[in-house]
Order: structure tokens, then sequence, then C-alpha cells
């Protein structure tokens, strides 16, 4: 009785098991913007790669800071013919490279600014990044209503060619006026299966921004797209691009990183010092010519370098040609950041007065006018492709409708990108 009671005990949970498996099978999974965002910035394979450049510049810091290493040298002299017993001398010398000039304060200087570089410039690539990456969501958002707006349309059409089948077969319209509403909702599910391939593209999209294409899809993604008004000055926006574009940040450091390249060149042209220390020993001579008792000796020595190659300027003056044009071009980004500023902020007004165009009541008079017409077609009071037509401007409007707030949504995204802030949200 016993095994019999544990035996259906085992059922059962093997039962309650599969349940539970099937239900979070059927739990769709919606991919939220935040979460998104978070697994760009994380496992984004570009801005992975590009992280390594800030390793290596820390690495090429590093590496600046070593002083020169010294030479120690050794020999040993022989008389080749035994016979004559001349003896045998050892040298060793220890020498060193005092570098002179600052060449060492300079070179950690320049790989410092470097550094600070390519710190701005990862700054910079991320910021696009995650404007380019948001720019990938609204249009993922974008096809999904898309996709709502052509399954609404074919549900209705398709109600009214089954309708109007039934109609037919009572009499009380004619054949061709069947079929035109049965062949009006055949493409419209065309239509609907090409939504739907677009959204899958737009999905995978998505994935490959997150630094994966071969994981599991979401099912749909969080948030819809949405009239973002948001009210700016123009001045104060210019002057937050000045003062927060990581690119002009990057620009200014590679200034720095020219000056500093200008010292190195400068320095290098300052003779170094070498220094050594030694000492030998000779053997005694037993030659019966030139006989000569074992000695040793220490030397010292001073070496320095003819520097006639500082005649040729030709690496100075090169240092300093790129200093000169990097402060131009400093100014010439400078002038960009205002530029970009300007046309987004003007895109962005100009969309906003489109979608404000639409919320006139543009949706709801073509709605109307689909209702109207169909009501009078099924009163026999209208004819088919008057419903037709309605039912094309009907989504025209609601398509066009979607792309006035998703060329609002871009156009907000473009102004931030361009002022180098982000605040950006859609859960």
């Amino acid at each position: 009785m016993t095994n019999k009671i544990n035996f259906w005990k085992s059922i059962l949970l093997c039962i309650l098991c599969f349940m539970a498996v099937a239900v979070h099978a059927q739990e769709k999974r919606i991919l939220t913007f935040n979460e998104y965002l978070d697994n760009v910035k994380n496992s984004n394979v570009s801005y992975l790669a590009e992280k390594y450049n800030v390793d290596i510049a820390d690495a090429a810091v590093k590496a600046s800071k070593v002083f020169p290493d010294p030479e120690l040298s050794v020999s040993y002299a022989n008389n080749q013919n035994w016979d004559l017993q001349m003896g045998y001398g050892i040298d060793a010398e220890l020498s060193y490279m005092l570098e002179l000039g600052g060449k060492r304060k300079a070179r950690i200087r320049l790989a410092q600014s470097e550094k600070e570089m390519t710190e701005a410039l990862l700054e910079d690539y991320f910021r696009n990044l995650q404007a380019d990456a948001t720019i990938a969501y609204l249009a993922a958002l974008k096809q999904k209503a898309l996709l709502e707006i052509q399954g609404s349309s074919y549900t209705q059409m398709a109600r009214l060619a089954q309708a109007d089948s039934i109609r037919f077969r009572l009499g009380d319209i004619t054949e061709v006026d069947a079929l035109q509403s049965k062949l009006e909702a055949s493409t419209m599910l065309n239509d609907l299966y090409e939504s739907e391939g677009e959204l899958h593209e737009a999905l995978i999209q998505l994935a490959l921004l997150q630094g994966s294409v071969n994981g599991v899809l979401p099912d749909s993604i969080g948030g819809a797209l949405a009239y973002y008004k948001r009210h700016f000055d123009l001045p104060v926006l210019i002057t937050t691009a000045q003062n927060n574009r990581a690119d002009l940040q990057a620009a200014l450091k590679n200034n720095e990183v020219s000056q500093n390249n200008l010292r190195l060149a400068k320095a290098n042209r300052a003779i170094d010092l070498g220094i050594s220390l030694g000492g030998t020993y000779s053997s005694i001579v037993r030659n019966e010519i030139a006989p000569a008792p074992a000695f040793k000796g220490i030397m010292a020595g001073v070496t320095i370098p003819l520097k006639f190659s500082n005649t040729n300027k030709g690496e100075l003056r090169a240092a300093q040609f790129a200093a000169e044009q990097q402060e131009r071009q400093y100014e010439a980004v400078q002038l960009q950041i205002s530029s970009e500023v300007v046309q987004a902020y003007h895109k962005y007004m100009t969309t906003c007065r489109q979608v404000e165009q639409f919320n006139t009541g543009f949706l709801q008079d073509a709605e109307t006018i689909f209702q109207k017409k169909r009501y009078s077609y099924e009163r026999g009071e209208t004819s088919i492709l008057e419903v037709l037509n309605a039912q094309r401007t009907h989504n025209e409007v609601q398509v066009s409708y979607n792309e006035t707030l998703f060329a609002c949504a871009v156009a907000l995204v473009e102004l931030e990108r361009a002022c180098g802030i982000w605040d950006i949200e859609m859960d």
C-alpha cells in the first residue's frame, strides 16, 4: 500500500514539474529599454575591444618611466703563441648612459596625455554607441507599432470579407464586391507577414548591439513610441555641448599630446652623458726578452657625444607644425559641435511641430471616416471601393503618425547626442 502511495506521489510530482516548465515556457520574454542599454554597455563586442586601448595606454605610461639599462662588458686577451709566455689580460667595464635635458620627464608627460586622450575617445565612443543603440531600439518600437497597425487592419478587413461572403450567398451584394474584399484581406495578410519579418530583423539588430546574435531573441520589447516634448534654450545647449562633449575633450587632450611631443623633440636634442667605470688585470709575463710582473688597474671615463645631427631641425619643425595644426583642429571641432547642436535643435523643433499637427484630429478623423464608410457599405448605401479607399487612408495616416513619432524621438536622441547629455527613458 505504501509503495502505491509513493508511486502516485512521484507521478503527481512529475506532472506538477512538467506543468511548471510549460507555464514558464509560455511566458513571454519582454526586453526593457534599461535592460537593453545595460547589456549594450556590458556586452557590446566593439565597445569591449575599444576598452583595451585604455589598458594599452596605461601600459605605455608605465613603460615611459623606465630608466636606461646599464651595460657590463668583459673581455679576455691572450697571445696565440703560448711558447712566448706573454701572459693574459682581463678587462671589465660597467657603463651607463645618463639622460639629460628632461627626456624621461617629457616621455612620461607625453604618455600620460596620450592615456587621457584615449580615455576621452573611449567616452566619446560610448556616447555614439549609446545613441546608435537607442535609435535601433526606437526602430524596433516603430516596427512593433507598424505590426500592430497591420494586424488591426487585417483583422477588420478579414471580418468584412467574411461578412461579404455571407451577404453574397444571401444575394445582398455582387460576387465582384465579395472577391474584392477577400482580395484586399489577402493583400493585408501579406503586409502583416512582411511587418513580422521586419520586426524580427530589428530584434536581431538589437541582439547584435548587445553582443550576441546566437542567443534567444526576446518575444517583444518594452515601451512604445511617444511624443517626447522638451523645452530647450539653444545658447544653453551650445554651452553645455562645449562643456560635455567627450570628442572636444579628446581634441583638447590631443592638443596637449602635440605640445608634449614638441617638448620631447626639444629634449631629444640635448646630449646624453655616458659614464663608465672598470678594472683590468694583466698576468705575469715570463717572456725572457720582456718580462713583466702582474698588475691590476682601475679606469673611469666620460663619453660626450658630438651632436652634429642637431643641425638638422626637421624633427623639431615637424613637431612644431603638428602642434599648430592641432590647435586649428581643436577650433574646428568647436565650430563643428556648435553647428551640430544648432542643426539637431531645429530638426527636433520641426518634428515636434509635425507631431502636434497630427494631434489636431487627423487620426480621429481618419478613423471616423472609415467606420462611417463601412457602416454605409453594410447598409448598401456605398460601394466597396469607397470602403477600401477609406481603409487605406486610415492606414496611411496611422503609419505616417508612427513614422513622425519615430522621427521626433530620433531627433531628440540626436540633439542629446550633439549636446553630450542623456536622459532618455522609455519604460
